[in-house]
Parts: structure tokens; sequence; C-alpha cells
């Protein structure tokens, strides 16, 4: 009987199990070390992937034990896809309920932010919106309309200073976290992605334009929130990291 792919998966992502049975080299021998040599190269590469995509993760928890939770990892969830740049989408879930990690409880949503990072860097390019097209439209148009966002764009809000922590992290000299939670807006004008700590009722307005909310919907949130919002200051965050790609008014719905 054959080795099931679940069978070698299995045992390709757990040094802890033998090799499947039936496995063998060309000249009928069972092969075992050539196995054992494949499996190792599998979980380094994979653990690499992980250490690559998560850097600040990595320098919080130390080198080795890094190595350790990514092992865990991959024996849980294997890849899913043949693109190993896009490996470890379901690490911050997995943070947030493994239990060794559990007095460090940002640990979840700095890795959020760090797959965010990620996924703007490979999102797809878009064309920015004209900023006079929102400045020539009437108040009564604007606040029926609803923005698009470039595909680009993530918001990541937190109980933690998850932007203070990266920086901490990733940029030499930067002042040790402190505070309470942010509202992280990542964006790419150009070619890298780039980091916004939004100040008050910002993360609440833009996580209704980017549910589908209007414009006016977005404010009413915003505001409801924060009684001193500041559109101005938000609007031009949005504006000037090139986030809105398009203006949709009721009628084009």
């Amino acid at each position: 009987m054959g080795v099931t792919q679940t069978e070698f998966t299995q045992a390709m992502l757990d040094p802890a199990r033998a090799a499947p049975q039936g496995l063998v080299n060309p000249d009928g021998a069972p092969a075992t070390k050539r196995f054992d040599v494949y499996r190792n190269n599998v979980a380094v590469s994979l653990t690499e992937a992980l250490e690559t995509a998560f850097p600040v993760i990595a320098k919080l928890i130390g080198a080795e034990n890094f190595k350790k939770v990514a092992g865990v990892y991959l024996r849980q969830h294997p890849p899913s896809s043949p693109l190993i740049m896009f490996y470890g989408d379901r690490m911050p879930d997995f943070l947030a309920g493994f239990a060794p990690l559990q007095h460090l409880p940002y640990l979840a949503d700095v890795a959020r932010l760090e797959q965010a990072l990620r996924r703007s860097y490979h999102a797809g390019d878009a064309a920015a919106l004209d900023a006079a097209i929102l400045q020539e439209l009437p108040a009564d148009r604007l606040m029926t309309a609803r923005l698009e966002m470039a595909p680009a764009v993530h918001l990541i809000r937190s109980r933690y200073p998850i932007h203070q922590i990266w920086r901490f992290n990733m940029e030499q000299g930067a002042p040790k976290p402190a505070g309470q939670g942010e509202n992280v807006l990542i964006t790419r004008a150009e070619f890298d992605p780039q980091m916004t700590t939004l100040l008050p009722g910002g993360g609440t307005f833009v996580a209704a334009i980017l549910s589908g909310r209007t414009f006016g919907e977005a404010v009413e949130a915003a505001t409801a929130q924060v009684p001193g919002f500041d559109l101005t200051q938000t609007l031009g965050v949005l504006l000037g990291t090139a986030a809105i790609i398009r203006l949709n008014e009721e009628q084009d719905r």
C-alpha cells in the first residue's frame, strides 16, 4: 500500500515521526536518510520564511524560542500555497491561542501588523484619487458617497501600542513603547508600505469606510466616539498616502 499525501505531509513536518513506510531509494532500499534530509530542508525553509515575515515577533521572543514556536506552527498549519512568501497567514491567530506565550498578549496584534505590511507590499497597484474631486464635490453628495481604498490599504486596531513596539524593535534609537492602544493605517503610495498612527476617531472613520459605509456614516461614527474628531487631518493622511482610489456616488451603485 502506498504512502498517502496526508501521511507524507505529517511525517515531513514532524521530526518525531518516523519516515513513512514504503519510501524507497532508486535501488529499492528504505529512503529513511534521504527523507530526513528532505524533511530538515523543508522545516528550515518554512522557518526562515516565518522569520522573514515576522522579524519583530522573532526579536520579542528570541531567536531560539521563535524556532520552537515555528516548529509547532508549521505542524499545525502546513503550507496551503506554493508561494512561500505568503506562508504564515494564520500566525496572528495561532499566537493569540498559543498557551506558552499568553503572558505576552500583544504578540498577536504585532503579528497582524507585520502580516498587513507583507500583504500591502504584495498588493496590486492602483491610481490615487485626485484630491480635487473630493474638494469640489458638494457636501450633500459627499456625505452619501462611498470611498474606495487601494488594495494595499490595511487598518490594524489594537489595545496595545503596536506601532511603537514595531519601531522600538526595527528602528535604531526609537523610544520605548508607552501609552495606550493604537490604530495603525498601512498604505503604499510608492514601492514600500508605510505606517501612520491615526489620531483619536481616525481608526473608527477608516474602519467604517473600509466596511462600505458612506462618508457621512463614517463621520458620524467617528464623531460619536470622539466629539472633537479631526476629519481634516484624517483625510489629509488618506489623500497624502494615495489610500483613496475612487469615490462612488449612490447613482453609481
